[in-house]
């Protein structure tokens, strides 16, 4: 499947800003599972600093922009052919141990009813590792209904399943929590995907946004496999990987500092269209 993106993130500031600087990761690597064919990363008057691909194969472009400034955007376009490899993750180059991923942070760490979660989700006789992993995410998945506006960026998954309700995120992190308690190695997925009409009859998103998050859980004989409760299934061939984390702060696709005494407002704008 041949997917274009645009992705637009507008930044403005009530009182000009003397400097602003942001850390990017915006643009995906090439895997079995896609192939980027262009890829674009733009912002007016900015300047771009040196690149690097970082230990989970991540790459991380820095942007400085020189005030005064009122108003920085940043545009992404590009196209990528993707492949279903049933959520695995083949072909990515990464230094990283999975290991390190066995760490919880503040948004992920288990509270008493994850575990209590996770223990019931596992606890239906005997299972292999790929078996534990998909009933955690059926688990999350019938744990937490999706529903925008409900949550905020700070949401920590023992808030969301105590609440039973959020987005992709708060289910993201409620997995990579369950898999921590079950001593499975789990990280957060930023990327993008395709909903609506262009998905295909019968294939629409149960969260129906074009910038999404996922999380991947690994498995010594099979690698890393994503796993999506939000939508309650494996990425396929609609979705596009982007980058990874421990967390949704760790795996955000622009993280920045401006310095200056205004306040920041941010709009965000993607689109996902098949070719």
């Amino acid at each position: 499947m041949r997917l274009s993106v645009r992705h637009a993130t507008v930044y403005s500031f009530d009182a000009a800003m003397r400097f602003v600087t942001q850390s990017h990761r915006l643009t995906p690597a090439s895997s079995a599972s896609q192939t980027v064919l262009d890829w674009t990363v733009a912002s007016e008057g900015a300047l771009f600093g040196a690149s690097f691909t970082d230990g989970a194969g991540d790459l991380v472009t820095t942007l400085s922009v020189q005030g005064p400034v009122d108003r920085v955007e940043v545009v992404v376009e590009g196209t990528v052919e993707t492949t279903d490899t049933a959520g695995m993750l083949r072909g990515h180059r990464e230094v990283i141990s999975p290991r390190a991923y066995l760490q919880p942070t503040a948004a992920t760490k288990a509270s008493r009813a994850m575990a209590e979660l996770g223990r019931a989700a596992l606890g239906k006789g005997d299972a292999g590792p790929l078996d534990r992993a998909h009933r955690l995410s059926h688990a999350v998945a019938e744990a937490v209904a999706y529903e925008p506006g409900v949550t905020r960026a700070a949401t920590t998954a023992a808030e969301a399943l105590e609440l039973g309700r959020g987005v992709c995120q708060d289910m993201a992190h409620l997995l990579i929590g369950l898999a921590h308690a079950a001593g499975i190695p789990a990280r957060y997925v930023t990327g993008y995907l395709l909903t609506g009409e262009d998905a295909g009859a019968g294939e629409d998103a149960g969260a129906g946004e074009a910038a999404h998050a996922w999380a991947e859980l690994y498995n010594d004989d099979l690698g890393w496999i994503g796993f999506d409760p939000a939508n309650a299934s494996c990425p396929d061939a609609r979705y596009i990987r982007l980058g990874s984390g421990r967390d949704a702060r760790e795996a955000a696709p622009i993280r920045g500092f401006s310095r200056g005494v205004g306040m920041e407002a941010m709009d965000v704008v993607v689109a996902v269209a098949q070719q």
